[in-house]
């Protein structure tokens, strides 16, 4: 792996009574701003061969919406392991993917911006946040590990 795109899942409605988190949907805004992610994506040519996702219903919507703007986008595949997951269960996942040139993940804080903090500084509890719908582009020069990689972009609607 080259590339990895870590995404955010945009602004969610609250839960419903009685309702599980995982169910939570996308807000119109949400909608919105997972549109504008994949705008981002295609207007930069930043095109994933693989995609992740977290099974969460507002993971997915994001994934389909962003990925929508993309000619001949791979389908995201659900990995029930990004929901709630630490850096380093999200960095044994990418481990199982470092055949792909670029991979896309799509999930949830604090696991994606603790994530991003663990690759570029090499610490994962000084992370800067990731809004929702943002999505940050790192490069990797070698294997997954902490500090490996460069910030080539930081993207939030």
């Amino acid at each position: 792996m080259h590339e990895l795109i870590l995404l955010r899942h945009a602004e969610a409605l609250p839960a419903s009574s009685g309702d599980s988190d995982t169910h939570r949907r996308l807000s119109g805004h949400g909608e919105q701003e997972a549109r504008a992610a994949g705008a981002w994506l295609a207007q930069h040519g930043t095109r994933p061969d693989r995609v992740l996702c977290s099974p969460a219903e507002r993971a997915r919507a994001t994934a389909e919406l962003a990925l929508a703007a993309l000619n001949k986008a791979p389908s995201a595949q659900s990995a029930t392991e990004i929901y709630d997951a630490t850096p380093g269960e999200l960095l044994a996942l990418l481990d199982q993917h470092e055949d792909a040139g670029t991979v896309m993940l799509v999930g949830h804080n604090p696991g994606i911006e603790r994530l991003v903090a663990l690759l570029v500084e090499g610490r994962s509890d000084e992370f800067r946040g990731m809004p929702p719908g943002g999505l940050a582009v790192l490069h990797l020069d070698g294997a997954l590990e902490p500090g490996s990689a460069r910030l080539g972009a930081f993207w939030s609607p």
